[in-house]
């Protein structure tokens, strides 16, 4: 290996590690504050880029009857809850929020031509994935909030598996390839750097730092924070669980919509894609301890470097290679962690 096959080898792991850096701290996100390891966001990485091969192939995706049809049940389960209360403001709000939003994300899948620009697809497919990133959480996981972590973890597995099968259904057994952006290759430190990998970079950049500004400067992230460290102590200052719950919901939609955006020229993608996918950005999220953004951030772009020198050395092996990565972690915090035994100082 010489060295300019070292820097392309490192360019395809930062341009991985990029998108595996949105997996991770979005399920670091998730976990902190409805301690819920959210096993399908690798599933909503595959369908948004089967949703956008659908709108590059002028078809209306399948991704529409899933919303509609997760909308239509979220819908219900409110409507009782609200009539159970006799809470009409709660009705009101449930409509507008399981029934008028999604209604205007699905009108606007007829204003989405095969001609129409790139940017407005990737748009509407975005939006469809983060919209069923909501309604994942209002029909499963919000009513067993106070459940344990084990029957949330369980109930995240039985997701991705119905997920899987509702995908295999919907969109079929053939992989896909979406358009990337598009350019001439920039220079960079003597490297060339394709407008693929440039855009991928930067389209992280822009959504981590999104996210930085959001929980470090407005309200609503600064209770996400709250609930995320102290769960209890935000009920008992009036913080909702619920909306935060609701809230890191659509945001891990969102990081699992520009993900699936980013990834889709790189990767032929099917149906069952997104468990590896969502695998790897778990590994990154081990490093971080499950709760620590920055060190997920790291341990994504660890993750992606590995892959592409893996990849080079080893390609059979590539995906076991970066499995392994969590054995060591592990056995560090079990390590660094252990407890006195009683009686002993």
């Amino acid at each position: 290996m010489n060295t300019d096959v070292a820097l392309i080898l490192l360019q395809d792991g930062l341009v991985n590690g990029a998108i595996y850096t949105l997996l991770a701290t979005a399920l670091v996100l998730v976990f902190s504050v409805t301690r819920v390891i959210f096993v399908p966001q690798g599933d909503l990485v595959a369908f948004t880029a089967l949703t956008l091969s659908a709108f590059e192939a002028g078809q209306r995706p399948g991704t529409v009857w899933i919303v509609a049809f997760a909308a239509a049940g979220a819908l219900s389960l409110e409507m009782i809850e609200a009539a159970r209360q006799r809470d009409r403001a709660r009705a009101v709000r449930s409509v507008l929020r399981f029934g008028v939003i999604p209604a205007v994300v699905i009108l606007a899948l007829f204003l989405v031509p095969k001609s129409a620009p790139l940017f407005w697809k990737m748009a509407v497919s975005a939006a469809l994935i983060t919209c069923l990133g909501a309604l994942i959480y209002r029909i499963v996981f919000q009513p067993m909030a106070a459940a344990s972590p084990l029957v949330l973890l369980i109930a995240a597995i039985a997701t991705h598996l119905g997920l899987n099968s509702i995908g295999l259904h919907v969109f079929g057994p053939e992989g896909v390839r979406t358009e990337g952006f598009s350019g001439s290759p920039l220079a960079l430190f003597g490297m060339i750097v394709t407008s693929q990998a440039a855009g991928v970079l930067a389209s992280s950049v822009v959504v981590v730092a999104a996210l930085y500004i959001f929980f470090r400067f407005s309200l609503r992230g600064r209770a996400l924070l709250a609930a995320a460290h102290n769960r209890r102590g935000a009920e008992i200052v009036g913080i909702s669980t619920v909306a935060a719950g609701r809230t890191v919901f659509v945001l891990a939609g969102l990081a699992a919509a520009v993900s699936g955006l980013l990834v889709g020229p790189t990767t032929t993608l099917y149906y069952d894609s997104g468990f590896i996918l969502g695998l790897k950005g778990f590994v990154g999220a081990i490093v971080g301890g499950m709760a620590v953004f920055p060190l997920a951030a790291a341990g994504a772009l660890l993750v992606g470097t590995v892959e592409a020198f893996a990849s080079f050395w080893a390609s059979a092996y590539r995906d076991v290679i970066v499995f392994l990565l969590i054995i060591p972690v592990l056995f560090w915090r079990s390590v660094s962690t252990l407890a006195p035994e009683d009686g002993l100082e």
